[in-house]
């Protein structure tokens, strides 16, 4: 049973920092490449930041180029998003995705909610 499990988000103040993980399982986690989008209330789903399987090949949204970092670690199946210096912008559920090109297949999590206020 694939299973992809957002942790991490809650509420921050604007300029504070929060790390989001997604745990994996169900599938070979080093064979995908996993991504981060979000989805502010009234606006379409978003792609931020994706992570190459192997590589190291990092690739941001310029919205939060310089502000969030992804990682990953293959031995726990697990990828984080360092997410500093937020805004009220920022504020949104956040998703994880994994996706593999051959043979094309993507898992979802269920997202976390990320809101930042004051």
């Amino acid at each position: 049973q694939v299973q992809l499990v957002e942790s991490g988000g809650g509420l921050v103040q604007p300029g504070g920092s929060l790390r989001l993980s997604c745990a994996a399982s169900g599938f070979t986690f080093s064979a995908y490449a996993m991504s981060w989008y979000r989805q502010a209330p009234g606006k379409e789903r978003e792609w931020v930041a994706t992570i190459a399987n192997i590589g190291g090949v990092k690739l941001y949204a310029d919205s939060v180029k310089g502000r969030f970092t992804i990682a990953r670690d293959n031995a726990k199946n697990t990828v984080y998003l360092q997410m500093n210096s937020l805004k009220h912008e920022d504020t949104a559920v956040y998703y994880c995705k994994a996706r593999r090109p051959v043979p094309l297949t993507e898992y979802w999590g269920q997202g976390t909610q990320v809101t930042v206020s004051s």
